[in-house]
């Protein structure tokens, strides 16, 4: 019986890429870097999850490696460039830069009218998550949610499945009870990981990734419906059987 359903954030949830590129490339001109990135570039640093990891592993390729840009030491800088962004990121999300994506809305109202318990596991951190979530379901978000996961409670980025098996134990559930929605490949291998079945909604950043493994790939959750992956959920295990 599904008796849950867990959802990554960024991506997943919304529309946020864009506007972390931005405010990744913000945070770089306010404190005087000449770095910019572009989208194709961004598109593949979302291999790595997390911000902060993410610029920690743009500043490693770069030929030129000194041990600090602004005169503290490496993590300090990448923290206060990580500061920067969120904030720039938070007021992005007020402006009404981000959107929520098709069908999710809709499909969070009736699980928690169905009854299903609803849950969230990323890497994001939690500033980000209640910026988009207070905007887009108003300042009782947190209500709509069992179980709320992300980095500061889940150090191991996906796609170590740290993050779900948390959310799996804190919920009480096997995974045999819950389905994953997920839009990467990281994300994909950290729910299967934890033994999840998991539904994709790619999007223009992740299109390309291999989502082998995933119990659907759907464009968006655009019509999606309970009965439906209800369906898909008791597909998935029958097979198994």
């Amino acid at each position: 019986m599904l008796k849950a359903l867990i959802f990554d954030v960024d991506g997943t949830l919304a529309d946020t890429e864009m506007a972390h590129l931005a405010a990744f490339n913000h945070a770089f001109s306010e404190v005087g870097l000449d770095w910019h990135w572009d989208v194709p570039l961004y598109t593949r640093l979302l291999a790595v999850s997390g911000g902060k990891e993410r610029i920690k592993a743009y500043w490693q390729t770069l030929e030129t490696q000194p041990k600090d840009i602004t005169g503290a030491g490496m993590q300090e800088t990448i923290d206060h460039l990580h500061e920067i962004k969120t904030a720039a990121y938070e007021q992005a999300v007020q402006n009404g830069a981000v959107h929520m994506r098709p069908g999710v809305l809709a499909l969070l109202s009736a699980a928690s009218a169905a009854g299903l318990k609803l849950a969230i596991a990323t890497t994001t951190s939690p500033v980000n998550i209640a910026a988009l979530l207070r905007q887009a379901i108003g300042p009782d978000w947190m209500l709509n949610f069992s179980v709320i996961e992300d980095a500061s409670t889940a150090p191991r980025k996906k796609p170590d499945p740290m993050v779900y098996q948390q959310t799996l134990s804190r919920l009480g559930l096997a995974p045999e009870h819950c389905l994953a929605f997920e839009d990467s490949e990281n994300g994909l291998r950290a729910a299967l990981a934890a033994g999840l079945p998991t539904v994709i909604t790619p999007n223009d950043f992740t299109a390309a990734h291999d989502f082998k493994g995933a119990l659907r790939i759907c464009p968006s959750l655009q019509g999606v419906g309970l009965a439906q992956l209800r369906e898909w959920h008791h597909t998935a295990f029958k097979a198994q059987a």
